[in-house]
């Protein structure tokens, strides 16, 4: 296969748990200066018109800890379809499709590459879960090698909740720093909050705990790109060098391609130009596809 030119490509752009398209945006404006095509989608329960609990915004944030979420049917693939829908748009127009998967977003978009690997030219995993050596995410945040992530602890019980539900808007100053310091550890000292206003309470709970089956044959056929994030509190290095690591042993033929940014899980925010030239060159590389 040819080179891919940077006008045959388009990356698609998949958020991790509580985040949404939005975030992408300074990454987009960074790619468009590279010249490459770039849409972001909100997976379901996500972005800016997203439910809420009702109590959320109000004074004292009334039964936000027992109130059930919105996203409790959510399905994960309810959000595969959402990725899948996006590809198939992406691939009547662009020869290279770039999917590209942030955190969380890994169980999705493994999922959509595995039903329809045919419209998908390559993979990037961005501090992500990838489900082909534990089918879960949960089996990777309970892992033995994730034991010093900081861990948002949960408001509620998410399995009755059906989401795992955070509170980015709390006023105790010490819930909101676990939070940055999960997904901005390396925000400057005199960055604005206002970051808190963009992410969003509740993560379904199913997206956690369903089992991402790949196959060799499908998923494993494709091209794959990791980029590790060497400061990154919520999914350490030595999580991401595990998954990384038992995803290559699944299919050995087919390892990852291997990058490293420093700084923590929010590049795309906190480093969009850097992000986004690394994209860019593992975008148009060649492949023996």
């Amino acid at each position: 296969m040819t080179r891919p030119s940077s006008s045959e490509t388009v990356l698609l752009l998949v958020h991790g748990a509580w985040h949404g398209a939005v975030h992408w945006s300074s990454t987009q404006r960074a790619l468009g200066r590279n010249g490459l095509a770039s849409i972001a989608v909100d997976l379901p329960g996500s972005g800016l018109g997203a439910p809420v609990p009702s109590g959320y915004f109000q004074p004292g944030q009334p039964g936000l800890a027992a109130e059930k979420s919105a996203l409790r049917d959510l399905t994960l693939q309810d959000s595969t379809d959402v990725v899948l829908d996006a590809l198939a748009g992406v691939r009547t127009r662009y020869r290279n499709v770039v999917l590209v998967a942030h955190s969380a977003a890994g169980s999705a978009v493994s999922a959509a590459a595995e039903q329809a690997p045919e419209l998908v030219d390559r993979l990037v995993y961005l501090s992500s879960f990838v489900p082909a050596g534990r089918p879960r995410f949960a089996d990777y945040i309970e892992a033995e090698e994730n034991a010093g992530a900081i861990q948002i602890p949960p408001i509620g019980d998410p399995a009755e909740l059906g989401a795992i539900r955070i509170n980015p808007l709390s006023p105790d100053p010490a819930v909101t720093e676990v939070i940055r310091r999960a997904f901005l550890n390396d925000l400057p000292a005199d960055a604005s909050d206002s970051w808190r206003q963009f992410l969003h309470p509740d993560h379904p709970f199913s997206h956690f705990v369903t089992p991402v089956p790949l196959s060799a044959r499908r998923w494993g056929r494709l091209p794959r790109s990791y980029i590790r994030l060497t400061g990154d509190l919520a999914l350490p290095p030595a999580t991401q060098d595990l998954i990384i690591s038992e995803a290559d042993q699944a299919t050995p033929d087919n390892p990852f391609q291997v990058f490293s940014l420093p700084g923590g899980h929010s590049p795309f925010v906190i480093r969009p130009a850097e992000l986004a030239t690394m994209f860019a060159a593992i975008a148009v590389q060649r492949s023996s596809r």
